[in-house]
């Protein structure tokens, strides 16, 4: 068994939970997942089964998320779950003002995660020392914002601010909702926080838990097939004995030039083989196995 699972993950749910639940139900050890989600947000959640795990890495990196932004509330954690820092009503803030901040959020720029994040510094998650009270320097980060629209916009003494965001991997949307009130000068957090795209999934096709538990028992769930969110990759295809020696870890020759990303391997016969890349060696271009999934006995 392998291939994805294109999962609604539900509020509440960290992603090891969601994961643990995937092994349970489907009754297999190896299961991973792509792009990480805080409990407090919901939507899409890659999840490799089997021998796919091993293509976690290779999925493409863009997400798209719908948030709301709460102003004039701070918080340790730059969302609702952390203790509040600072709250204080809003007033004289106009959508126009809105508009204007924002507009500084897109392309690329830099942004400094929230302290209550994954990431290492000095080899400890970022929340571990958080929670321990140690002060230490976050690292800045480079992200792409590729696309920001306002969807709605709610007044009162704590405006709200729908968003859509299309952005690259590694951006925080926590750290936008704590910037954003930083510019404005009202203080902001995230208040709500929904995946809709990630890894080339899409939340219009996603399934939750309780569907995912109907499926198996009713016998009809299926996996997606493990080579359908790498289409971004450029592919080939082998024949019989050129494929057969390939999976069994050889280099073989490819005619043409495939550049230097990873492959798409195929067989003759439509069978998805593995991932591969193209060396160049005195006889000429090879294509090198990087991954084997099938191995070809025809």
């Amino acid at each position: 068994m392998q291939g994805f699972l294109n999962l609604d993950k539900p509020f509440g749910w960290t992603s090891h939970d969601c994961v643990a639940k995937t092994r349970k139900l489907l009754r297999i050890k190896r299961v991973g997942h792509a792009g990480t989600l805080d409990p407090a947000a919901t939507g899409v959640l890659p999840i490799a089964v089997g021998r796919a795990t091993r293509l976690l890495q290779y999925l493409p990196g863009n997400k798209a998320y719908k948030a709301t932004i709460r102003l004039g509330v701070s918080t340790a954690t730059d969302d609702l779950q952390g203790e509040v820092i600072s709250q204080q009503p809003v007033t004289g803030l106009t959508l126009a003002m809105v508009e204007t901040a924002l507009a500084q959020f897109t392309g690329k720029i830099e942004q400094i995660p929230p302290r209550y994040s994954a990431i290492q510094v000095q080899g400890k998650r970022l929340y571990d020392l958080a929670r321990k009270g140690e002060a230490v320097e976050v690292p800045t980060r480079i992200v792409e914002i590729l696309n920001l629209e306002i969807l709605d916009w709610r007044t009162g003494d704590f405006p709200e601010l729908d968003i859509a965001i299309a952005c690259g991997t590694g951006t925080y949307i926590r750290a936008i909702a704590r910037d954003l009130g930083v510019k404005l000068n009202t203080g902001g957090t995230l208040a709500a926080l929904q995946r809709t795209e990630s890894s080339g999934f899409h939340l219009d096709n996603s399934i939750n838990l309780t569907e995912l538990e109907a499926q198996i028992q009713a016998g009809t769930f299926q996996l997606i097939p493990p080579d359908i969110p790498l289409k971004h990759l450029s592919s080939v295809t082998l024949e019989t004995i050129p494929a057969r020696k390939w999976c069994q870890g050889q280099r073989i020759p490819m005619d043409g030039d495939t550049g230097e990303g990873i492959l798409r391997v195929y067989g003759e016969d439509g069978c998805f083989l593995g991932l591969g890349k193209q060396a160049i060696s005195a006889d000429g271009k090879l294509l090198v196995p990087v991954m084997v999934l099938e191995v070809s006995n025809k």
